[in-house]
């Protein structure tokens, strides 16, 4: 697959509804800086997409503004373009916590929250497995409130926790370096757009 195919989706961009604002203006990374993980690979953008370069382990971005830590709903689009890891990490506040939504870790499949009730994502009751298409943009929504926390992709909800009888925290160290909202790649190439919140309460 050339590296211009890699930024071709299989459906184009979803246009915003009014009652969200965008975190990602297409043309800059105006509110975002690489997070400063060890062995960090490039950040760029291309094609209106940022762009998570191949790194010795994370490559990321981490919000410069501040963001709510509770009753907010977050969507996005991801594509892993290169490697067999996640390539749509998303580091997120939940309430008095942080934890992170992995997609496409471990053997290239593997969706869950990485920790929940101090196990990770290939651990704990949100652990499923996935099969990521090369090059496809598919779409995550999280949605954190006070009682529940849900996720999404492309429409259909795989998490659906209550959120007063769970332990959230964050599974690495450097994983900190990304708060209080970021996104990751873990050795592998991946790339996001679309970008948006609101909030629900």
């Amino acid at each position: 697959m050339t590296r211009r195919n890699w930024l071709c989706a299989l459906a184009p961009p979803l246009a915003l509804a009014e009652d969200w604002t965008p975190l990602f203006d297409g043309a800059s990374l105006n509110g975002w800086k690489p997070a400063p993980f060890p062995g960090q690979g490039p950040v760029t953008l291309r094609d209106s997409n940022i762009i998570l370069g191949k790194g010795d382990r994370m490559t990321g971005i981490v919000l410069t503004r501040p963001f709510p830590t509770v009753d907010y709903e977050l969507r996005f689009e991801a594509a892993r373009l290169e490697g067999n890891d996640f390539f749509a990490g998303l580091i997120f506040p939940i309430q008095n916590a942080f934890c992170s939504w992995i997609c496409g870790g471990w053997d290239g499949s593997t969706v869950g929250l990485s920790n929940l009730d101090g196990f990770d994502a290939s651990e704990n009751e949100t652990s499923l497995a996935r099969d990521f298409v090369q090059g496809r943009w598919y779409r995550f929504q999280l949605t954190v409130t006070k009682d529940r926390l849900r996720a999404s992709i492309d429409g259909a909800t795989i998490i659906d926790l209550d959120v007063r009888r769970h332990e959230f925290s964050l599974r690495f160290d450097d994983t900190d370096l990304a708060r209080p909202l970021g996104f990751a790649s873990y050795g592998t190439v991946g790339g996001l757009r679309q970008i948006a919140w609101r909030r629900t309460g």
